[in-house]
């Protein structure tokens, strides 16, 4: 089924960029039926085509009778031109996947033609590498069929989770931003490393197989991932110590806070947009 989707890409960023290269890695699309789309920048667009072997084009030249699947890619303050630049042009077949954060499928739905088939999208960049957690929640008018293809594609980019629209938010400040918290534990790892007198370079290979491993322990266990850090935590030693000076500066109640924090801008920027949407402002 999937081979003979038509995909295309409004906006070409860092995360369009991701999924394009988990789809086009998995070889269950054509290349030649990725497209990719922006409103300005052709060296962009010259650039993903170089890179992954599909196709860069304008807004002017999308054909949309020969395109299945649209995957809103832009940042959230951009999408609403986008869906009004859509809106009157799309034929009921036509599937919406929004990866704009913090933007509801209703709030998307009410710019499209009635009973089009909208879900909402929150991959991450490990799309890239086919390593995603990936949330779905479908819209109003998503079938089972829609959904049937909406996973498989998404599948390309990792594991796919169905989840219920008012959890997106928390997800979000989970997994959406979550690869950045351990890049930014890394970081700090090579910062400590290096004063130290080890190579940056090997303190970053050192971390992240660490994290890799603890991860795959993680997937195979079935210990509570405070069952596991007991288990490799002997009084007095060296790891306990490392926690200890986790908790005396704050560290587990930042990794809460920051994730908090982004799913509270989540739902700030839902909330933005439903005001925009009835006027109050905008």
């Amino acid at each position: 089924m999937l081979n003979k989707q038509t995909v295309v890409f409004l906006g070409a960023g860092s995360m369009a960029e991701a999924m394009i290269a988990g789809i086009v890695n998995t070889g269950k699309i054509p290349s030649k039926q990725i497209l990719v789309s922006n409103r300005r920048n052709q060296k962009r667009l010259r650039e993903l085509q170089n890179t992954y072997d599909i196709k860069g084009i304008s807004r002017e030249e999308l054909t949309f009778e020969h395109i299945d699947i649209f995957i809103l890619a832009m940042k959230p303050k951009d999408i609403e031109s986008s869906l009004q630049y859509l809106s009157n042009k799309l034929k009921p077949n036509h599937i919406i996947l929004s990866v704009a954060a913090g933007i509801p499928t209703n709030s998307i739905e009410r710019y499209l033609p009635q009973g089009q088939p909208v879900v909402r999208v929150m991959p991450n960049t490990s799309s890239k590498i086919g390593e995603s957690a990936t949330a779905i929640c479908p819209g109003k008018h998503a079938t089972k069929k829609v959904m049937t293809i909406v996973r498989e594609l998404l599948s390309c980019l990792g594991t796919v989770y169905q989840i219920a629209e008012d959890k997106m938010d928390i997800f979000t400040g989970i997994a959406g931003s979550g690869p950045a918290y351990f890049y930014y534990l890394i970081e700090h790892m090579e910062k400590a490393g290096k004063e130290c007198g080890l190579d940056t370079a090997i303190v970053k290979q050192i971390s992240a197989q660490t994290i890799l491993g603890a991860a795959k322990m993680m997937m195979q266990e079935t210990d509570t991932p405070a069952e596991l850090r007991e288990k490799v935590t002997s009084p007095n030693g060296t790891t306990a110590a490392g926690l200890e000076a986790l908790e005396k500066h704050g560290g587990g109640r930042a990794i809460m806070q920051a994730v908090k924090e982004a799913a509270k801008r989540s739902q700030e920027m839902n909330s933005h947009y439903q005001r925009r949407q009835i006027g109050v402002i905008g």
